[in-house]
This record gives C-alpha cells, sequence and structure tokens, in this order.
C-alpha cells in the first residue's frame, strides 16, 4: 500500500477575497417574509477562503518531481498529462516554456505556486525545470523542480532569482563608458561563489584605455584562480577566449547597464542580433535595454542568459560575520587572527590587516570585505546603503 505524507503550507495574507451579500435591503423589500430565513450573526471562520494554510498530501508512489522549493516547501508531486520544459524566460505572470522537442508554449503559473507565502518575489525564475499541463501553444505550470543553483540578490526585502540552474556566470564590468565598478564586481563574485556557479570576470572596452591600466585589477583576481578575459567587441580582442570558455555551458552574463553584455553575446553569435543601447550622455550610465532575463541556445552546444543591467546588488541573507569567508584571498590570513569573531577592521593583531599593511594583500579588497560586512549589518537592522562603489 502507498505510503503518503502531509506537509502543511502556508499561503500569503488575503489570498482570497470574501464576497459578502450585498443586496439583503433589496430581498427583504421584495419578500417580507425571507426575513426570518436570514443569519441573525454571522461567524468569521479559519477554514474557507480566507485560510492562509493548507494540506497537501504527497504520495511516494507518485512522481517525484515535486516543487521542493529552496524554502523547504513540497507541494503535490506532478501527475499524468504533463510534459517536462525549461523556463526561457518570465514576462510578469506569463512564462515561456521549451520541451524537450523544442516546441515553445506560452504558460500561465497555477494558482496554488503564485500564492504560496515564500520569500521569493515570483516563483518561477528564468532557467527553472518545470511540468507543464496543456498542448500547443499555451499551457500551464504545475511544478518546478528542485534547483541545482540559483543566481539571486535581495530587492526590497525579498529574494529574487535573476537566473537558475547555471553552469557560469560571465561578470562583466566596462574599462570607461560606464566606470568600472570593481566592488559590484565583488558582490558578484561572492553570489555566484556562495551558489556554487563558476566566475568568469571580463573587462569589455578594453579598447577605451590603457591596456596597462587594467592590469593591477585583472591581475588580482587572477592570483585567485578567477578566469580573467579583457575583450573588445571594436577590435576583437578576446573573443577568441570568450569562445572556448563558454563553449558547451549554460551561462549567465551579468553586470551593470551599459558594459555592453549583449554587445558581446553578438560578437559571439551574430545570428541573434540582440538589440543594444548608447550609454546616456547625461550621466555616463547605461540604459535598459535588455529588460528581462532570456535564455538563449546558440551554435556552440551551450546556452546564454542575458541578464538585465543591475546598478547595486545587495546580496541575499548573508551574514557579516560570513562575508571574509567568501573572499577568497583575505581566507587565509583570517585564520591566523587573534580571535576567532574578529571583523578585520579594529582588532588588535589581526593578520588580515597586517597583510594589507605587508602588501601581502591588495587593500582594495580589504576595503571591500568590510564594506560588504558594513552593508549586511545595515540589512540586518533595516536600513539602506550604498551597495556599489
Amino acid at each position: 500500500m502507498a505510503k503518503s505524507r502531509k506537509f502543511r503550507v502556508e499561503f500569503r495574507k488575503n489570498r482570497g477575497v470574501r464576497r459578502r451579500q450585498v443586496d439583503l435591503t433589496r430581498a427583504v423589500d421584495a419578500d417580507g417574509e425571507a426575513a426570518g430565513d436570514l443569519g441573525a450573526t454571522e461567524r468569521i471562520s479559519g477554514k474557507g477562503d480566507l485560510t492562509r494554510k493548507r494540506t497537501v498530501i504527497v504520495h511516494d508512489d507518485a512522481d517525484t518531481s515535486v516543487d521542493r522549493r529552496s524554502d523547504g516547501l513540497s507541494v503535490e508531486p506532478v501527475t499524468a498529462g504533463t510534459w517536462r520544459g525549461q523556463v526561457l524566460n518570465v514576462h510578469g505572470l506569463e512564462s515561456f516554456v521549451r520541451g524537450g522537442d523544442g516546441m515553445l508554449a506560452r504558460c500561465t503559473t497555477r494558482r496554488l505556486l503564485r500564492t504560496l507565502s515564500t520569500d521569493q518575489r515570483h516563483p518561477v525564475a528564468a532557467g527553472d525545470w518545470v511540468h507543464v499541463r496543456g498542448a500547443g501553444p499555451t499551457g500551464t505550470i504545475q511544478s518546478i523542480e528542485p534547483r541545482r543553483n540559483s543566481l539571486c540578490r535581495s530587492s526590497r526585502g525579498r529574494r529574487h532569482v535573476i537566473v537558475a540552474n547555471v553552469d557560469q556566470t560571465l561578470i562583466v564590468g566596462s574599462a570607461a563608458l560606464p566606470n568600472l565598478k570593481p566592488g559590484l564586481i565583488d558582490r558578484l563574485v561572492v553570489a555566484a561563489e556562495a551558489s556554487g556557479i563558476r566566475p568568469i570576470i571580463c573587462f569589455n572596452k578594453a579598447d577605451l584605455v590603457p591596456a596597462a591600466s587594467l592590469v593591477p585589477l585583472a591581475g588580482v583576481y587572477a592570483r585567485m584562480g578567477y578566469p580573467v578575459v579583457m575583450c573588445s567587441t571594436v577590435t576583437g580582442m578576446g573573443i577568441a577566449r570568450l569562445e572556448r570558455e563558454l563553449t558547451g555551458r549554460v551561462t549567465a552574463v551579468v553586470g551593470q547597464s551599459g558594459v555592453g553584455k549583449s554587445s558581446i553575446l553578438n560578437a559571439l553569435a551574430p545570428e541573434l542580433a540582440l538589440p543594444v543601447g548608447d550609454v546616456s550622455r547625461d550621466n555616463d550610465k547605461g540604459r535598459h535595454t535588455t529588460t528581462t532575463a532570456r535564455l538563449i541556445p546558440h551554435a556552440r552546444g551551450g546556452t546564454f542568459v542575458d541578464t538585465p543591467g543591475v546598478r547595486q546588488f545587495q546580496l541575499w541573507e548573508i551574514v557579516p560575520a560570513e562575508v571574509p569567508a567568501a573572499f577568497r584571498d583575505l581566507r587565509p590570513f583570517a585564520n591566523h587572527c587573534r580571535f576567532p569573531d574578529c571583523t578585520h577592521t579594529h582588532e588588535a593583531d589581526c593578520a588580515v590587516k597586517h597583510a594589507v599593511a605587508d602588501g601581502l594583500l591588495d587593500t582594495r579588497r580589504w576595503e571591500s570585505c568590510c564594506h560588504l560586512a558594513g552593508t549586511a549589518l545595515a540589512a540586518d537592522a533595516g536600513e539602506f546603503t550604498e551597495e556599489d562603489h
């Protein structure tokens, strides 16, 4: 006999709207005797349309592909009549899903998934593997498979999943127009490593500045073992190196607006013809040409994930005490600090500060670590802190 397991899941507040009977006076005027059949009191019960919890029964003999989200929730097994596909991009309440046969379907998300009380901004993200009910150009997403990894950030106190199930992320910075922001690159590297995603660092528009000006920063990341590529879509420098790094893998391309993410993808695969935009002349910042993350298969056996540009990137659920461990170059020195909970800011006998003073550790990286720890502390206190510097 099949075993069953029960899961208690919670929904967002005001999941349903309870409609009141608004024509009582008219009904009594039309039939006075009907007033005797009306209830004199009204009871508000927790069981009904306004309930925030529901018990879901999962049978062990059913398909084990249930929606086990990162927050521990599990909802309803996959039933017969569904097909498996991957979400290419999400537009509001609709998602475009590609099936195993290449069929593209425009899908909505079932109400149960949309109303679950989770910390996520949206239940579905680009890269998710889902099970869809319905045949043809439309369907309904019934369940979401467990995510192998996800690149996410904090957005207004909720978790914003940029992309899921990727092999690596190409972190693009601009040598000029807009100006390079090493602090933003550090945040993206920490977010990728925290999710088990291989980071690749790319400095685009290298033709706009002397190459020697990028060598010190590139050397800092290269010494930590990260692949570093300096490229230019105008001269073609570094494009061949990027081809080798991106072939046969699912790669999320991330970075601030205007650094040339779409231009790099057009240089790698001209047949894509992605739209690109110019940098604003008023503030030297990029315009949002790409509005949503989108999976784009290419001829080299892999997949690009073109993501919208970011100007601020706040890490999701980062503990200030764990920040130094996320920096590869600080980690060996932090083990020799006098205090195990050293913040590397004001403590005596701090090995990290000694390494900075002796020139063994890059000063900017130490400052970036302190800034990131301060940002996490301010986030815990509910305060706003400038995220990229």
